[in-house]
């Protein structure tokens, strides 16, 4: 089984365009373009490129990994929390023969969108280069192995593959 790719919130952060929409919710790291590529131009929308770049888990119930409901106080009827407003994939309040429920799975549950995880926790890691003195700071996830530190690296130094990496 292939190890999964961890980013940062700093990473997942920098896609925060039209062209390049990344979000994270319940520990999991979503690329959205292809939604939005689908979607482009429908207000719907809205609140998923306004949150570009973010982490929506206050959107989901933790245990379902469905979104939130509530109970509207008006009609007593069990509806969507979109505090942002109604999104992609989310019927309207009221019935409608105009929403198209066809779409198969929604957004949030197709792992398709699916690149990768959160790490829960971050550090900085000083990589100092022995032969040529140069230091290099890093973020890296927790959970990142040597390996993985070293493909972070590899865009300061490409030839960082062909050292002796040694910690302390």
């Amino acid at each position: 089984m292939k190890r999964p790719k961890f980013f940062t919130p700093t990473e997942v952060s920098l896609h925060n365009t039209l062209k390049d929409i990344w979000v994270s919710y319940l520990g999991k790291v979503y690329n959205l373009t292809p939604l939005c590529d689908e979607y482009s131009g429908d207000l719907l929308m809205k609140p998923i490129t306004a949150s570009a770049g973010k982490d929506i888990s206050h959107w989901f119930d933790k245990k379902t990994g469905d979104i939130r409901t509530h109970i509207d106080p008006s009609t007593g009827i069990r509806k969507y929390y979109a505090p942002h407003g109604r999104f992609v994939h989310i019927p309207p309040p009221c019935p409608s023969s105009e929403w198209a429920n066809d779409f198969g799975r929604p957004w949030w549950k197709d792992t398709k969108y699916e690149v990768g995880v959160l790490s829960e926790k971050t550090r900085f890691v000083r990589i100092i280069n022995t032969l040529t003195s140069q230091e290099q700071t890093i973020e890296v996830c927790s959970e990142e192995n040597m390996e993985e530190i070293l493909e972070r690296y590899l865009k300061y130094n490409a030839h960082a593959a062909s050292y002796t990496w040694k910690y302390d």
